[in-house]
């Protein structure tokens, strides 16, 4: 396996391509170079950690995303063999997909997806999750209902944040129901994702209005502020719900 240090010319001349678009530079260098499509780009440099290290398609849907001529760059890199599910290596397991859900870069998400990319794979930032729960964690709307078009599969959490009220309401007919710990996340979920049929559902059906996570100190108030829910925040306000801040946390 060709192996690659973040400044070395090669890496910095495919990544140059891969951002600027230019397809044809690209190929050019993927038939000049056996093994770039499968190679490691990272820092090494004899860190005790081991460094960390991704790949070109990872280059692809590099924050902020959205660049050039994605899809076909995705395509290029395929079609010289890279692994559309290679991972990160380093403080999480990410492929190029969690990535492009994280940027929601709908055009790189569906040229991976096209590619063979495994649409649930594991290993998110967000609690070693999937592509989905990175897109609905970052508020990446686009990419986590085109993730949802294309069969991702959804939790209580994601139907409750993307507004999916059918699927959220079957949750509650069957004879296992969510936990209070479920249905109080799943309304904080919704609330940040600006869905207030579902917020609405969820609080009749035992949310706590006020509830606070373990992963950061926000209130569904909160969060529906931090998205910008002017119907979710002003609803929130008519049932008494408070910030943390009000709350003295």
């Amino acid at each position: 396996m060709l192996v690659l240090a973040t400044e070395d010319p090669l890496a910095v001349a495919a990544a140059e391509a891969i951002h600027g678009g230019e397809i044809a530079t690209l190929r050019r260098l993927l038939a000049e170079h056996p093994g770039l499509s499968t190679a490691r780009i990272g820092d090494y440099d004899g860190r005790p950690d081991g460094g960390t290290s991704r790949t070109l398609l990872h280059v692809v849907t590099d924050w902020p995303g959205h660049y050039p001529n994605g899809a076909a760059a995705v395509a290029a890199l395929v079609e010289a063999g890279a692994d559309v599910n290679a991972r990160f290596t380093g403080p999480h397991t990410e492929t190029p997909l969690h990535w492009a859900a994280s940027n929601d870069d709908v055009e790189a998400l569906d040229a991976l997806l096209n590619a063979g990319a495994e649409i649930d794979a594991p290993g998110a930032v967000i609690g070693g999750g999937t592509p989905l729960d990175d897109a609905t964690a970052f508020a990446q709307w686009q990419a986590a209902r085109r993730l949802v078009e294309r069969g991702a599969r959804t939790s209580l959490w994601h139907t409750a944040t993307l507004g999916l009220l059918d699927r959220l309401q079957a949750y509650f007919t069957g004879t296992t129901r969510p936990t209070q710990a479920e249905v109080n996340g799943a309304f904080w979920g919704a609330c940040h994702g600006g869905q207030q049929r579902a917020c609405r559902f969820l609080l009749d059906h035992g949310a706590d209005l006020d509830w606070i996570p373990d992963w950061e100190n926000l209130t569904p108030l909160d969060a529906a502020t931090r998205s910008g829910a002017t119907d979710v925040i002003a609803w929130l306000r008519e049932q008494g719900a408070k910030t943390a801040a009000e709350l003295g946390r």
